[in-house]
Parts: structure tokens; C-alpha cells; sequence
């Protein structure tokens, strides 16, 4: 039986996860809470998120990275070329499967995921790169937690199906 993805994302109302190649706020409490349920676990992500997180390695995460840039290869990092390679390799890792980015994995994977952690962030901020809208899929609420920091508003929901 294959393991469950959960999609790990914190997006904007207007579905927002990244300008410019980061995020575009910073929230300590959200780092703090995606650096926690990563630990541990297989990762899944794109280049570009590859790139901008120092830290993947740390804490006992199994990056997957997804490129055509083979040359990224080290001995604590897999590369696959495209979603279902690296979903492949990721069945054979330890940990839960964790998927982190960008909007390309996300939109692939997001109809195969048992679990989404979504940090929803209440404002609209400019971005170009988005969330898939999922609100209209089959979600059941299993846990929120409304917070805020000085700048934003915003909730941890855990969604299953």
C-alpha cells in the first residue's frame, strides 16, 4: 500500500505563495510550524524551493528535489525529473511524504494528496506564483488554530480526505 502525501503550503486568500522566488511575508510562526512537521519526514519540492531553503537537510528530512539538473545530486539529496519519479523514489524513503512546492508540484499532486496543512494567510498580497484552488474538493475540517503576528492574520488548518 503506498504511503499518503500531505501537502505542506502557507497561501494567501488569493491563493499566493511566492513573489519573486520567496514568500512574500515573513511569519516566524509559520516557519516554525513548517520546520516542525518536516522534521523527520521525506520532502518533495521543486528547484527553486530546493534553492531558497538552506535547511532542507537539517533536522532528518529526505529532500526529493525535482529538476532536470542532475548535477544537484548529493548524497543526502534525491533528484527525479519529474512528479511521479520522484513520488516513486520518495515511496521507497522513510518518514511520512511531505509535499512543499512550488506551484507546479502542488498543482500535480494536489489531486492525489490525503492531507493538506494549510497556513491561510487573510490578506491579498501580489505574487506570481499560486496555490491550485481547493477549496472545491472533498476536504474535512480535522483541526484549526487561528493566530497572528503584527503584520498578518492567519489560520493552521489540517484538511483530510
Amino acid at each position: 500500500m503506498p504511503k499518503p502525501l500531505t501537502l505542506v503550503v502557507a497561501c494567501s486568500e488569493n491563493r499566493v505563495i511566492g513573489r519573486a522566488g520567496r514568500l512574500p511575508w515573513h511569519i516566524p510562526e509559520d516557519l516554525a510550524f513548517f520546520h516542525a512537521v518536516t522534521a523527520g519526514q521525506t520532502v518533495v519540492l521543486g528547484r527553486i524551493c530546493y534553492e531558497t531553503w538552506p535547511r532542507v537537510s537539517l533536522d532528518g528530512r529526505t529532500p526529493v528535489v525535482i529538476t532536470r539538473n542532475r548535477a544537484l545530486a548529493r548524497p543526502d539529496v534525491r533528484i527525479a525529473g519529474d512528479v511521479p519519479e520522484a513520488l516513486a523514489i520518495a515511496q521507497t524513503l522513510s518518514g511520512e511524504i511531505m509535499i512543499c512546492g512550488g506551484q507546479r508540484i502542488y498543482e500535480e499532486t494536489l489531486p492525489l494528496a490525503s492531507r493538506l496543512l494549510l497556513t491561510l494567510v487573510h490578506a491579498e498580497v501580489p505574487g506570481d506564483t499560486y496555490f491550485p484552488e481547493w477549496r472545491h474538493l472533498d476536504w474535512r475540517e480535522t483541526e484549526r488554530r487561528e493566530s497572528h503576528d503584527a503584520h498578518f492574520r492567519y489560520t493552521f488548518l489540517t484538511l483530510e480526505r
